[in-house]
């Protein structure tokens, strides 16, 4: 489960940009994840409740941001959903080399007092 390192990851972020700034306990993480990062949102639920007391989070929630996939068609410009279609252009049926939206994984905003 690799959302546990990943989890990891943006709590150690968090902790330091709060500590830095003066807080000495997070409220709120926030997270935007995309539908290709290969995130599985309930997993990054689990690990951050599992990981948030070693990080000063004890009281604190993770709000999740979730980005459906979007690409963009090369021959006819088209952006479509690449949850429904995959990477074929419902358009014109052309496959799709450009995706515009689906693989943030990012921390996004951190709360803290």
């Amino acid at each position: 489960m690799h959302e546990v390192g990943i989890m990891e990851g943006a709590l150690d972020m968090a902790r330091r940009l709060m500590e830095k700034r003066g807080g000495n306990r997070l409220r709120r993480v926030h997270m935007t994840i995309g539908s290709l990062s290969g995130v599985v949102p309930e997993a990054l639920q689990s690990a951050f409740l599992a990981l948030k007391d070693s990080y000063a989070a004890q009281d604190a929630a993770l709000d999740v941001a979730w980005v459906e996939a979007v690409c963009r068609c090369d021959a006819c410009r088209a952006d479509f959903s690449f949850t429904e279609h995959g990477y074929i252009c419902p358009g014109c049926g052309e496959p799709a080399l450009a995706i515009l939206r689906g693989r943030e994984l990012e921390l996004t905003r951190v709360e803290w007092e």
